[in-house]
């Protein structure tokens, strides 16, 4: 019975990714090179806003970590791994765009790039959860978060008068927020399967939830605070516009959750020093 559930869920969330594919093929898809208006650059753009180009680029340029690391978790799931696939595809148009915005500005030169390319990949990126479903609620959260995050910078590009810069950033919330979609509704699907065990999930990795650049872009806390006016998202922030969101299309209650918040501090009071447990390795 455990085979065809499984067998049963893998071919519903496939279906989501040829959803998804099909959308994204027929209506989304953009060229980094192409569809950018480059003319339009404002070369006086406030240095801080190009600061917050680089720290995205910075963020995106871990490509290589986040996919080897998210396909493998979740390769037992056809439609998961290929959507993981597909994920990187797109991250990576997001990073060239940023990447050739700053050099074709004239704000950071080639060799600026590169070496700091090179500084980043001094570090890896981790994993921040071990299982696939961890990993997907962890996905949902991230992905919204940034949209926020890209919606923000998109208005202030448009304030400060680049069209060219504004262009990247639309574009690639666009992409941010099908990528939440996609992983909300295959939640659906796990919470269908197994609500309780979802929901602790959800309430263990909303309560450990970081963005990927924390530890690993250089001077990151120093990037934050210039980014505080633009498109940071704080914890209050983050509960606005991401997690309160996110369990409102997921049809999962606030009652569930503090039920969940509180099952999660029995087993760490249960545990040998007091300390958190991950519902996963119970």
């Amino acid at each position: 019975m455990a085979v065809e559930r499984d067998t049963r869920l893998a071919q519903k969330v496939y279906q989501q990714y040829l959803t998804f594919f099909d959308k994204a093929e027929r209506e989304r898809r953009w060229h980094p090179i192409h569809d950018i208006p480059w003319e339009k650059i404002n070369r006086e753009l406030p240095e801080a806003l190009v600061l917050n180009a680089e720290t995205f680029c910075c963020v995106e340029s871990y490509l290589p970590d986040y996919v080897a690391g998210g396909i493998n978790v979740v390769r037992k799931s056809f439609g998961q791994a290929w959507f993981s696939a597909n994920w990187g595809y797109e991250e990576s148009k997001h990073s060239i765009a940023l990447m050739e915005y700053l050099m074709r500005s004239g704000r950071r030169s080639p060799e600026h790039m590169f070496d700091l390319q090179a500084q980043l990949m001094e570090k890896e990126w981790r994993l921040p959860f071990t299982t696939a479903r961890q990993m997907t609620v962890y996905g949902c959260f991230q992905e919204q978060a940034t949209f926020v995050i890209y919606c923000r910078q998109e208005a202030a590009a448009s304030q400060a008068g680049d069209e060219a810069l504004r262009t990247i950033f639309r574009l690639n919330a666009r992409d941010e927020i099908a990528h939440a979609r996609f992983y909300e509704d295959v939640i659906k699907l796990l919470l269908e399967e197994d609500r309780e065990a979802t929901v602790l999930d959800i309430a263990w990795v909303a309560k450990h939830f970081e963005m990927p650049g924390v530890g690993i872009v250089p001077d990151y806390e120093s990037r934050v605070q210039v980014m505080r006016d633009v498109g940071h998202i704080d914890r209050d922030l983050f509960l606005q516009k991401v997690y309160f969101p996110v369990l409102k299309y997921l049809g999962v209650t606030r009652e569930e959750l503090v039920a969940a918040a509180g099952q999660l501090r029995k087993m760490a009071s249960a545990s040998a020093n007091g300390a958190p447990v991950n519902p996963a390795t119970v």
